[in-house]
């Protein structure tokens, strides 16, 4: 018994040590998308310009859309939301822009209110504006395609 014992020990500690080793092995390979070291500052973030007017498609289902105008300037606290003064109904009808989804009218009981939920008041949370950004690392991701089956 005290035979069978120390072989598992052994076979474990061998497995575990091996194991570390292949780690470290494979995390010289990682490259970080970061280019300082992580305990020097880093540069300011690059400044993309907006791509005005353009709409570009959604990459899956329910993604937030994204805003085709800047949004620089806009005040959004605790007390202003300027997105509302557009997109917020009656105004969307007078300032011919998207009214803002129905879906942010309705608290997380399912009842439905007068005024923007304060669960979704803050828009830059979800929706972000459309800029001339490149990715940060190749890949090849395809927007999903209307699946008439899913319905």
């Amino acid at each position: 018994m005290k035979t069978k014992i120390k072989a598992i020990a052994l076979a474990l500690a061998l497995a575990l040590g091996f194991g570390v080793l292949g780690a470290a092995a494979g995390a010289a390979d990682v490259k970080s998308l970061r280019p300082t070291e992580a305990n020097q500052p880093d540069a300011p973030p690059a400044i993309f310009k907006v791509v005005e007017g353009a709409k570009h498609d959604r990459a899956y289902r329910q993604q937030p859309p994204m805003v085709p105008h800047s949004i620089d300037k806009y005040e959004t606290d605790i007390k202003v939301n300027q997105c509302l003064r557009c997109h917020e109904w009656p105004f969307s009808d007078q300032e011919k822009a998207p009214k803002i989804s129905d879906m942010h009218y309705i608290d997380r009981n399912g009842i439905r209110q007068d005024t923007v939920n304060g669960n979704r008041y803050f828009c830059k949370q979800c929706h972000v504006p459309q800029v001339d950004a490149k990715p940060l690392v190749d890949n090849k991701f395809q927007p999903a395609t209307l699946n008439t089956n899913l319905r």
